[in-house]
């Protein structure tokens, strides 16, 4: 699709050695963490907006696809390159512009790693809450691209709540900024809240002012075993009841659990069907209280043992071992497909019934583990990818764990996004006339269709 004579005008933009078309970066650029597979045509490094903006501009007249990719961790296909075209890798877009510790803000780069900004503003004894379990990888223009959520969402929100302006490049070349430096503004519409989750669909991010808060003075880890795992999730809306707001309540059920046993460093109990891993912070008196609700509401809910960390290694491992849940599955199959769903908190022991109905039904094992706080479950099916009669048994399994988050007043997606994946089912939960505005939207920003095409609706 993007000829040599294409190409040599890309190297005029961004330089030659900013310009791949070698397999290997072609191979590395066509897949993330879905393992899908789509080859794009060449690969583009830019080093600043305007290189961008004259790449969209050629882009519309050549009508060839431009793709934004961060670091590939997305669990949606949402940054593949479905119709070829050119990757646009943000590599080269990894500065922290600046951390202003008077106003709580700081202005960085999209090709920022989230754990790299934290250790920074940190440094300041200010708090950038966001942490999705890739922390160590992801960055945060891709964050900000699929609203990235995370483990501490339950009591500090997700990536959209710390976003307060932009920078982009729109896909007909014009380089705006959206938003504000301010702790309020009302000026138009909100073009920032609109970017932040389109998937790279919109618009190109050069550059993202993000909230910070003060850091926290003290915070207590605690773990808590269950013999069955509706108990474990009942324990949630008993935290609501004694009006505790834990940092982070997350649930892990017998399939995770074998999986990081032996990083979690500590004896896992016989019997334990699910584990929910608790941390509380704020001020010191707070924390004590905090943390004796919530042993209370764990051992009135059924936990059969309940536990502190003694030390923020101890802890530190536990949360290490947690965020290693997804990739240690891989272990068990060969192959899994992996969904996100929400329900209401209170609809969390219906959800684990139902999948433990839909495992048993199909014969399909399926892992069970993320945000209990926010009703944030992420649902691994794991199959054999070469065995096709598996791989229908999970179609029929995801179409049917979709319907019933739907009937529960859930949601298909929490942080990872439509992309390809969920863009079948789009219709659950979106009316046509919504998807048609959608689109209308979508139009406006981009008419010749050439910034992340493919992406989000069913048919596209």
């Amino acid at each position: 699709m993007i000829s040599d004579a294409i190409c040599r005008v890309l190297e005029g933009i961004v330089g030659a050695r900013h310009l791949s078309r070698s397999p290997e970066v072609l191979a590395e650029c066509a897949s993330d963490a879905t393992r899908l597979s789509f080859p794009p045509d060449a690969v583009a490094f830019p080093g600043n907006p305007e290189e961008i903006s004259r790449i969209l501009i050629l882009a519309n007249r050549e009508r060839f696809p431009v793709i934004p990719r961060g670091a590939g961790t997305g669990q949606s296909g949402g940054a593949l390159p479905v119709r070829g075209g050119l990757v646009l890798a943000m590599d080269r877009f990894t500065r922290i512009l600046s951390i202003d510790a008077d106003n709580l803000i700081a202005r960085v780069e999209p090709g920022v790693i989230t754990a790299r900004l934290q250790e920074e503003v940190e440094k300041q004894g200010l708090f950038y809450p966001p942490d999705p379990a890739s922390i160590h990888i992801s960055t945060i223009g891709g964050n900000v691209a699929e609203c990235a959520g995370g483990l501490r969402a339950v009591k500090y929100g997700v990536t959209r709540d710390y976003v307060l302006g932009l920078e982009v490049v729109l896909p007909t070349g014009e380089i705006i900024r959206t938003g504000v430096e301010t702790a309020k503004g009302v000026v138009g519409y909100d073009l920032t809240r609109l970017m932040v989750g389109s998937e790279g669909t919109l618009a190109v991010i050069t550059q993202i002012i993000l909230r910070l808060i003060p850091m926290p003075r003290a915070k207590k880890t605690m773990l808590a075993f269950y013999g069955d795992a509706v108990d474990a999730v009942r324990t949630v809306t008993g935290l609501v009841r004694s009006r505790v707001v834990p940092t982070t309540l997350e649930f892990l059920d017998r399939v995770c659990i074998e999986c990081v046993r032996d990083a979690m460093g500590t004896a896992v109990p016989e019997g334990a069907a699910a584990l929910l891993l608790i941390e509380v912070d704020g001020d010191e008196g707070l924390v004590k209280r905090d943390a004796e609700r919530v042993r209370e509401a764990a051992l009135a809910s059924g936990a059969i043992r309940f536990q502190e960390a003694r030390t923020n290694e101890e802890a530190e491992r536990l949360w290490e071992a947690r965020r290693n849940v997804s990739p240690s599955l891989q272990a068990l199959r060969p192959g899994k497909v992996s969904e996100d769903v929400v329900v209401p908190r209170n609809r969390l022991p219906d959800l684990i019934a139902l999948l433990r109905v839909l495992s048993e039904t199909h014969g399909q094992p399926i892992a069970a583990f993320g945000h209990a706080g926010d009703g944030n479950i992420h649902v691994h099916v794991l199959l054999d990818p070469d065995r096709p009669e598996e791989r229908a048994a999970v179609d029929r399994i995801v179409l049917a764990l979709f319907q019933g988050v739907i009937g529960m007043g859930g949601t298909l997606s929490g942080e990872h996004g439509v992309g390809i994946t969920k863009a079948p089912y789009l219709g659950l939960e979106l009316s046509q006339t919504v998807q048609d505005l959608m689109r209308r939207l979508k139009q406006a920003f981009d008419p010749n269709d050439i910034l992340n095409p493919g992406k989000i609706f069913p048919d596209s």
